[in-house]
C-alpha cells in the first residue's frame, strides 16, 4: 500500500523558517514534490517538485525562499520555508508520481496544516 506521510507544520510568524518532511512508502517514485491549497474549495497548487534524476522546480511565488530536497532515506523529500509570508498559509501535501509501463499514478499525502502570522 502506498503511503506518503506529511510533519512539520504549524504557526510561525511572518519572516521566520519551518520545516516540512515526508517520508513515503510502498512504490519507488519517478517525481515526488510539495502543493499546497491555501483556503478549502481551492485547487491544490504546485509549490516545488523534485524528479529522480535531480532536476527540480518552483513556482515563481516561493523562489528564492523556499527549498525541496531529498533525504538519505528512500523516497524522503523535505521543504525548508525561509522569509515565511501571510499568503504562504496553507496546507501543504505531498506528492508522489509512480510510472509503470507509461502509466503514471498521482499519491498525495493527508496534508500538513502552516499557519504564517502577521
Amino acid at each position: 500500500q502506498v503511503k506518503l506521510v506529511e510533519s512539520g507544520g504549524g504557526l510561525v510568524q511572518a519572516g521566520g523558517s519551518l520545516r516540512l518532511s515526508c517520508a513515503a512508502s510502498g512504490s519507488t517514485f519517478a517525481a515526488m514534490g510539495w502543493y499546497r491549497r491555501q483556503a478549502p474549495g481551492k485547487q491544490r497548487d504546485l509549490v516545488a517538485l523534485i524528479d529522480s534524476g535531480g532536476n527540480i522546480g518552483y513556482a515563481d511565488s516561493v523562489k528564492g525562499r523556499l527549498t525541496i530536497s531529498r533525504g538519505n532515506a528512500k523516497n524522503t523529500i523535505y521543504l525548508q520555508m525561509n522569509s515565511l509570508k501571510p499568503e504562504d498559509t496553507a496546507v501543504y501535501y505531498c506528492y508522489g508520481q509512480e510510472r509503470r509501463n507509461g502509466v503514471a499514478v498521482d499519491y498525495w499525502g493527508q496534508g500538513t496544516q502552516v499557519t504564517v502570522s502577521s
